[in-house]
């Protein structure tokens, strides 16, 4: 059998790749119909990621354990995989102040397969190993490789190497029994069934890995103490709309008024974190300053040991 027979063969195993011939005449429904057709599929994926939430929480805690001395978490994906970890990594310093490098994507070929195909780069286990070594992996850190098919050499390949290295690892695919789940610490499969579209899996599967990228990446925020409650207190305020919502959290964290929210972030540079532990406690700058570095940046911790002393 030539490379590409047996490709076909395993291809033909995976549920996200089955056609469906129910839906072969979708191509002469009307609009409404599609649409409607597209919107019930999609809103099985929920349910889907729901059988995985266990598996979810035990890698969110290995996850933060590992962040919380200082690591970094990598996703590692080929095409809208790859893509997806690129985005989730993308949004966590805005909303969550994380450091340069401290969340990262990395996707097959390289920044360009972000706008454009690269051929062929899915296929190289050893593209994942360059990219790997080129972070300087340590065993604090976590490699997140993320595949709908749960095979793509790439992400297979980043997750083997980043174990064989002793970082933490997680397996993300849409295929029960995949390679993938199998290569890592902690595998999740998300069996999002057949596409509306045979094999397009940018579809249901796409949107069930960016649900669980965003379980991932939130939940272990929330445990590194990146939130206070359910409002973003370590968001980076790099633009007017991110400004306003400053002001707008720090007036739900503690009801201050408005001339004094204003106060509190000139006196703390704008960091709305420390700017609530100053209004809530009745501290300076300089001392909530001093109380979150104590306590590794958690806000509820210094606010505890700021208004026993005071």
């Amino acid at each position: 059998m030539t490379s590409y027979a047996a490709l076909r063969a395993q291809l033909d195993t995976l549920t996200t790749e089955a056609f469906r011939p129910d839906l072969a005449g979708i191509d002469q429904l009307p609009t409404v119909d599609l649409v409607r057709l597209m919107n019930a599929e999609d809103a099985t994926v929920p349910a889907a990621v729901a059988t995985q939430l266990p598996a979810i929480a035990a890698a969110v805690d290995a996850v933060a354990a590992r962040m919380a001395r200082g690591g970094r978490l990598v996703h590692a994906g080929a095409g809208t995989a790859g893509r997806l970890g690129v985005l989730d990594a993308s949004e966590c310093p805005p909303t969550f102040n994380t450091a340069p490098g401290q969340v990262v994507g990395l996707i097959a070929g390289g920044p360009d397969a972000l706008v454009t195909a690269v051929e062929g780069a899915e296929d190289r286990a050893d593209l994942a190993v360059a990219d790997l070594t080129a972070l300087d992996l340590t065993p604090v850190d976590t490699v997140v490789g993320v595949s709908a098919s749960g095979r793509t050499p790439y992400a297979v390949g980043a997750v083997r190497h980043a174990r064989a290295l002793g970082a933490l690892t997680v397996g993300l695919s849409c295929n029960a029994g995949s390679a993938l789940a199998a290569a890592a610490e902690h595998g999740i499969e998300v069996v999002t069934g057949p596409e509306l579209i045979a094999g397009s899996t940018r579809l249901k599967a796409g949107t069930a890995q960016k649900l669980v990228l965003n379980l991932i990446s939130t939940v272990t925020m929330i445990k590194l103490g990146k939130t206070y409650g359910n409002l973003m207190v370590d968001v980076r305020a790099t633009n007017d709309k991110l400004r306003a919502r400053s002001r707008r959290i720090v007036a739900q964290a503690t009801g201050a008024p408005d001339e004094e929210i204003e106060a509190a972030l000139t006196a703390t540079g704008g960091e709305v974190k420390h700017a609530v532990l100053v209004l809530l406690a009745g501290v300076d700058a300089a001392t909530a300053a001093r109380l979150l570095d104590a306590h590794q940046g958690r806000l509820r911790p210094a606010l505890r040991e700021a208004t026993a002393s005071g």
